[in-house]
């Protein structure tokens, strides 16, 4: 029987799969250098995001057949060296789409309806608050969606139809020919970060997005406009947005991703009243858990199996 790995355990639901076709081992701690320790003995492998397998780890993985990355991002996988190797990366691209779209739509209305504040000022005795007329309505306001994957279509469907927003979205890779969804296309990104009252963000992390929103495209925002992250931390310069919203360039941000995770005690975002932070949960349902871990597992069955996954990530190692 073949074994596979779990860098960290998975839900029941993902184990069901594994179960009884293979022998599944829970790794004694997820750090990098205890996985490399133990990897050479197993023909599968399943990593959350607690996990790096690097080019080193894969050196040591000699039996290995097949990773399994039990959430939708691989950046913490060397898929280039999986790809030398013939090791198929399945993934789980679908199955948080639904989980981070309700997320982010709670971000955007949390922040119009300055939730927080309001909490706050009632447990205080200010109730007084209220006669401030600090809420914004989101019907007829103007959503700028960075990225539309599945993710970004959806948020820009939803808003459109359930909340009443305009939708403007930007996509170097969009086909405008193929725009079933009807959404308005910004001829650059400067564009859209200057007229959008909400921009919320849903790209990968890879070179070309690093700092992608960065101090010069915050200050096209407007004083009355937010910032919306739910992708990858380091897609946005933390510095450059910090300073934004201590200044008042822009009226306040939506976080659920940061450049270190966890962020340190002393991170400045954890002094500022407009911003809203979320420690990396918006695919951390307990419904998402389940399907991302199914979906995880099923993958590195089928490959041990002999079939061939639904979701590869380098699907050029099935030649």
């Amino acid at each position: 029987m073949k074994r596979v790995l779990l860098c960290q355990d998975i839900d029941p639901a993902g184990r069901r799969v594994l179960e009884g076709k293979t022998e599944v081992v829970v790794a004694p701690a997820p750090r990098e250098q205890t996985i490399r320790g133990i990897i050479a003995d197993f023909r599968g492998v399943i990593v959350r995001s607690a996990t790096t397998l690097s080019r080193e780890t894969l050196d040591a993985a000699t039996k290995l057949e097949v990773i399994g990355r039990a959430g939708a991002g691989v950046n913490n996988i060397d898929v280039v060296a999986a790809t030398e190797r013939a090791i198929p990366v399945c993934y789980a691209p679908v199955a948080n789409s639904s989980s981070v779209v309700e997320h982010t739509l709670a971000l955007i209305l949390a922040l119009a309806k300055q939730l927080p504040l309001m909490d706050q000022a009632v447990r205080h005795g200010h109730f007084k608050i209220r006669y401030e007329n600090r809420p914004v309505d989101v019907a007829g306001k103007t959503l700028g969606v960075v990225g539309l994957g599945r993710i970004g279509r959806e948020v820009a469907r939803k808003s459109a139809v359930m909340l009443q927003m305009n939708v403007v979205g930007y996509d170097p890779y969009w086909d405008p020919d193929d725009n079933a969804t009807g959404i308005e296309l910004a001829s650059e990104l400067a564009a859209l970060f200057g007229q959008a009252d909400f921009v919320t963000i849903h790209v990968p992390l890879t070179t070309q997005t690093h700092h992608m929103v960065n101090a010069e495209l915050l200050g096209r925002m407007r004083p009355c406009s937010y910032l919306i992250n739910t992708s990858r931390g380091a897609v946005v310069d933390e510095a450059a947005l910090t300073q934004a919203l201590a200044q008042g360039n822009i009226a306040g941000a939506g976080l659920d991703v940061f450049e270190e995770e966890p962020p340190s005690a002393d991170n400045p975002l954890f002094g500022l009243d407009n911003v809203i932070l979320t420690p990396h949960t918006a695919a951390l349902t307990r419904e998402c858990v389940a399907r991302v871990a199914v979906d995880a597992a099923q993958g590195v069955l089928d490959v041990l199996e002999g079939r061939r996954p639904q979701y590869v990530f380098n699907p050029e190692v099935f030649g």
